[in-house]
């Protein structure tokens, strides 16, 4: 292309910019000619092909080619939205007489809440959070915490394998294993998150749910009377005064003495009904103080070192908080639901 070829193409393309009578008009000719793929970026690529000696003159006017028309682009783009025709048919302009459309604000899920919630309140204590992965090994799920090989726990029925060697975690006690293996007491951690076993889905169950779990180890004395304070706090903090907390004698391989939790069933309050088995209470978490034979398996020494353990369901939580007899609800992503939750 010759210098006067080039003034030529220059002109009709600042023409086409200044006719140009709506945004999608403008943006099509951007690309055109200044966009990535456009004439002018080919004709600077092109400068190799011009002879040396006019190389110069070329160059020059192909810059001035190109600062011409992204100055016309951006004034045109400004005199169309001035003038309310920056939308894509300028046929039908922004009518701002028209009421405005707005989108609702999402809400935070159940078992968010109350994971936020229960981080918040056991903060209070001094306890933090710790995170693990879903998929854990045999160690970290079964033998750290105790489990013998011949547990229905590690029966194929009970859990999901991947491997022989891997599985889908069937609680989150395996990220206290892994902070104790990696910090020296004192240790005040709780681990919330998603846990999996083959449970027949029902009201109250359900083979994928979410658990807290809770740990503190320490150099001096700690007592099953610490456990039972903090966990009698934790459930006046988030359920309220009125909320009953029951304490029953229970056998769990990772901890000796153990407790099983009860609060009072949310739909009967206390009475009795098929969702709490007309019993009045709803289990909600497992306790008691770490069985000496976990701390040898993370290298702690169980004469130096004591401390309670304790997990609850975040479901189960938030069933009796927000009054959901079905555990399913809160997977149903029914936006009419959640949106009660508010």
């Amino acid at each position: 292309m010759t210098l006067e070829e080039l003034e030529q193409a220059k002109a009709a393309c600042l023409a086409e910019i200044a006719a140009a009578a709506d945004a999608q008009t403008i943006e099509t000719l951007r690309v055109k000619y200044v966009g990535r793929n456009g004439a002018i970026p080919a004709l600077i690529k092109a400068m190799k092909d011009v002879p040396k000696e006019d190389r110069p003159a070329f160059g020059k006017a192909v810059q001035a080619w190109k600062a011409e028309a992204e100055d016309a682009i951006a004034e045109k783009k400004t005199k169309l939205q001035d003038a309310g025709g920056g939308r894509q048919n300028s046929a039908h302009p922004c009518d701002a007489t028209l009421p405005g459309r707005w989108t609702d604000f999402g809400v935070e899920h159940p078992i968010s809440r109350v994971i936020s919630d229960a981080a918040r309140i056991f903060g209070k204590l001094g306890f933090t959070v710790a995170d693990g992965p879903d998929i854990e090994n045999p160690f970290n799920n079964f033998t750290a915490l105790n489990t013998p090989p011949h547990h229905p726990s590690q029966d194929r029925t009970d859990t999901f394998w991947l491997t022989s060697d891997t599985l889908l975690r069937t609680q989150t006690s395996p990220v206290q294993i892994r902070v104790m293996q990696a910090n020296k007491p004192p240790v005040r951690v709780i681990c919330p998150g998603r846990t999996y076993r083959r449970d027949t889905t029902d009201a109250t169950h359900s083979a994928n749910f979410h658990q807290i779990e809770g740990l503190y180890v320490d150099t001096k004395p700690v007592s099953l009377a610490d456990l039972k304070s903090v966990l009698a706090y934790f459930a006046k903090e988030m359920m309220g005064d009125g909320v009953g907390v029951r304490f029953r004698p229970h056998f769990f391989p990772f901890t000796e003495p153990s407790v099983e939790v009860d609060f009072t069933c949310h739909v009967c309050k206390g009475k009795g009904c098929n969702v709490c088995k007309q019993s009045g209470w709803i289990e909600i978490a497992g306790a008691g103080m770490v069985d000496p034979r976990v701390f040898e398996h993370v290298g702690y020494n169980p004469k130096e070192v004591s401390g309670y353990a304790f997990g609850f369901g975040v479901e189960r939580i938030a069933m009796i908080k927000y009054g959901i007899p079905d555990i399913r609800w809160l997977y149903e992503n029914d936006v009419r639901f959640l949106h009660q939750m508010a």
